[in-house]
């Protein structure tokens, strides 16, 4: 059992949240609106927030990437970003973790986990889910999409997400919110 199963204990409010259980990610975010040149990584303001908001159920920073609970021992690790202009999809691929810890990612490093693992309908459910409370950077999603069949068959949903996450910042709670500072 995961510190995260028990979520009456804990409430990190709008900016982060257990976007996945069973990928085991929180997301974490801090602005309603993206340029498609804009790098997807963990800014100063969305780690802190992270790390504030975790340290309120039992977490402590252990390195610049690490935050692990003193109790379970369970870590959330903030993958390191490589390289200018790398693929959102690849953001795990150099951090190894345990079976019972987590990633903490941006909302559109989420939805290329939710592509790569997950049947395209239920891809699609999850990532229109996630975007009703965490918009993703659609455009540069699609900049790094792949020919593989997974990522072609999303492609054909961008659309309909654009048009989700475009109703999702006009609507409340998302327009009212502003970027973590």
């Amino acid at each position: 059992m995961s510190v995260f199963d028990e979520r009456e204990r804990w409430d990190f409010g709008p900016y982060l949240t257990l976007a996945d259980p069973k990928l085991r990610i929180l997301s974490v975010f801090d602005d309603l609106k993206y340029d498609r040149a804009d790098a997807d990584l963990l800014s100063p303001p969305m780690r802190s927030h992270v790390i504030k908001k975790l340290g309120q159920i039992g977490f402590k920073q252990k390195t610049g990437t690490v935050i692990e609970h003193r109790d379970s021992g369970v870590r959330c690790m903030m993958p390191k970003f490589h390289a200018l202009g790398a693929s959102p999809f690849d953001i795990t691929r150099y951090t190894n973790r345990r079976e019972q810890d987590y990633y903490i990612l941006t909302p559109t490093q989420t939805a290329c986990l939710f592509i790569d693992h997950y049947s395209n309908t239920e891809a699609v459910e999850r990532t229109k889910k996630l975007i009703q409370s965490q918009p993703i950077n659609i455009y540069r999603l699609m900049d790094y999409l792949e020919k593989k069949p997974a990522h072609q068959d999303f492609l054909q949903a961008i659309g309909h997400l654009k048009f989700v996450q475009r109703e999702a910042v006009q609507s409340d709670p998302l327009r009212s919110r502003r970027a973590l500072q």
